[in-house]
């Protein structure tokens, strides 16, 4: 890893980071970038794959331009921006040019993010020509639609940007104005948008939907109100997504970028809109950007490398290619705070522990024994998707191939999907925190209390089906149990070993339960902990469209849960 400075225990007790730190791996990931930048510095064309749009050294020039943006405007050496300002003479040349729905867009916000905030140093420096020329190549993104999804925002900055030097004033802001009227219908409440017309709740949310209109209102000079009330809101469940280890919720596409999830937890900052101390702003981010670092995100030459802890294949997409990664240079956002702030002043605290319901997204959140957890009622990019179609995700599991979290009828042999999931209702009542959704084969509730999540079923009475619990890596010390508590009736259990294992190791072992479900109710509880299971596990009891929980220490809730949509 790269040269950093000494820890400081008595600042921060949780990592020993503070903003020296974040100033050193800034400055060692441009510094490893360097030797593959060709000679006119228009594109970093580093080792490894290429992505399916083949402008990957176009994406090495933005996305690293965008961490040499964040560390300048944050007091930095302006000498960082040399490499990119002889870039710019060359790069409409070179790049291709931005048109409808392709990976240029995505760089072009980059690129403006990066002039706009370095304006002084680099834009005002450069000659009429290259600024004309420049300011042409970035114009095609606000004269062509993007995809129907977080894309908008990217002709929002770009054209935020344009205005703001006198270039296409009236088209840059009248594509500002489109964009963000566009992602308004996806705002679900809560502080939650959906990625698109769809229910895509992931990251995005972060390191796009709020952090592009919190830069925008930072550039601007704009009114805080709306955006930063809508990051506060999603921040305060947000921030249960991490663990005490640096863990983020492996849970979407994109998670190559890893600790670009730490960007809106500064932008909450920037904005004045947080609802977290700030010592537990720096503690969450720092924890997550030193937890990849220490677990091989970066190559031998001290490049990121694609995948998770280290290259991990069913961790991409098609888009994603050798400068991918560096979409986690957003991170790098609270450098733009100044280094007086409490972010990076006040005494570091650590993730929080609790438990949320989170509505929009179907979500329930609980944060325990050092591990963060999402049961996933109402997030589905695409059905059967493993990065959003199981039943929960962690910060410390990921999903395996064989279906890990899930709950299926069988039908000659093998367990059916979930279907097109439809979320339910969501809440928290002193211990308890819930969800439910409903399918096309299955009405699914899961319950939590402390570290032991009840998961109940509803499926056509006589149904074969079969529960999977949380697929664990043999080194990592932690327990998967899956207990039955109600209607398997021949039950059989298992410990299934998927030779493949999952992002944070391999093999890996899932437990599942098989067996029959007389009158269409089965109901387990999962544990996920050091400790196993333990002892107070409710009894469940049902009655008609209702199911009773009942614990050993008379703690009794009901729910409702109707027949699935293929009522039997």
């Amino acid at each position: 890893m790269f040269a950093l400075p000494p820890e400081d225990r008595s600042l921060s007790p949780h990592t020993g980071w503070t903003r020296a730190h974040w100033e050193a791996v800034a400055d060692g990931l441009l510094a490893a970038v360097e030797p593959y930048r060709s000679a006119d510095g228009a594109v970093i064309i580093l080792p490894g794959r290429e992505s399916s749009s083949r402008c990957d050294g176009l994406e090495g020039y933005a996305r690293t331009f965008l961490l040499a943006a964040f560390r300048v405007a944050g007091g930095g050496p302006p000498a960082l921006l040399e490499p990119y300002t002889r870039g710019l003479a060359a790069g409409p040349d070179v790049w291709q040019p931005v048109e409808e729905r392709t990976q240029p867009m995505v760089e072009a916000a980059s690129i403006a993010i990066g002039l706009w905030l370095t304006r002084e140093h680099l834009w005002d420096t450069l000659s009429p020509e290259v600024r004309d020329r420049v300011a042409a190549w970035l114009s095609g993104t606000i004269h062509h639609d993007p995809v129907d999804n977080n894309w908008w925002l990217f002709t929002v900055m770009v054209g935020g940007f344009l205005a703001s030097t006198g270039y296409e004033v009236a088209a840059a802001e009248t594509a500002v104005a489109r964009g963000l009227a566009r992602i308004e219908p996806w705002y679900q409440g809560g502080g939650w948008y959906s990625d698109g017309d769809n229910r895509s709740f992931d990251h995005y949310n972060g390191w796009a939907m709020h952090l592009y209109p919190a830069l925008l209102t930072h550039l601007t000079g704009g009114d805080p109100k709306l955006y930063g009330g809508r990051l506060r809101e999603f921040l305060a469940g947000y921030s249960l997504m991490f663990d005490t280890g640096g863990g983020m919720l492996y849970h979407g596409r994109s998670l190559t970028y890893r600790f670009g999830s730490a960007a809106s937890l500064f932008a909450g900052a920037l904005l004045d809109a947080s609802p977290l101390e700030p010592g537990r702003t720096r503690g969450i981010a720092s924890g997550v950007l030193r937890h990849f670092l220490e677990h091989d995100a970066l190559s031998p030459e001290g490049i990121l490398t694609l995948g998770w802890y280290g290259p991990h294949e069913p961790s991409l997409q098609s888009y994603s290619g050798y400068a991918s990664p560096y979409w986690a240079s957003k991170a790098f956002v609270g450098l733009l705070l100044p280094a007086g702030h409490p972010v990076w002043t006040a005494p570091e605290l650590p993730p929080a522990e609790g438990a949320a319901a989170l509505d929009a997204p179907g979500f329930v959140v609980h944060n325990l024994g050092g591990i963060a957890r999402v049961l996933n009622h109402g997030s589905q990019h695409h059905p059967g998707d493993p990065l959003y179609d199981r039943y929960a995700y962690s910060t410390r599991t990921g999903p395996a191939t064989y279906p890990d979290n899930h709950a299926g009828v069988l039908h000659d042999g093998r367990v059916s999907g979930r279907g097109r999931i439809t979320p339910g209702a969501t809440g928290r009542d002193g211990e308890l925190t819930w969800a439910t959704s409903s399918a096309d084969d299955l009405t699914s509730l899961s319950v939590v209390r402390g570290e032991a999540e009840v998961r109940v079923h509803r499926a056509a009475p006589g149904s074969r089906v079969r529960q999977t619990g949380w697929a664990t890596v043999h080194a990592d010390g932690l327990t998967s149990t899956l207990l039955p508590l109600y209607g398997f009736a021949d039950a059989t259990a298992e410990q299934v070993e998927d030779p493949a294992g999952t992002a944070f190791g391999a093999p890996a072992t899932i437990p599942a339960l098989t067996g029959t479900t007389e009158d269409g109710w089965f109901a387990s509880v999962a544990v996920l902990s050091h400790e196993g299971a333990g002892d107070a596990l409710p009894g469940v009891s049902v009655s008609g469209d209702d199911v009773t929980l009942t614990w050993p220490d008379g703690l009794q809730r009901g729910f409702t849960l109707p027949w699935p949509a293929r009522r039997p």
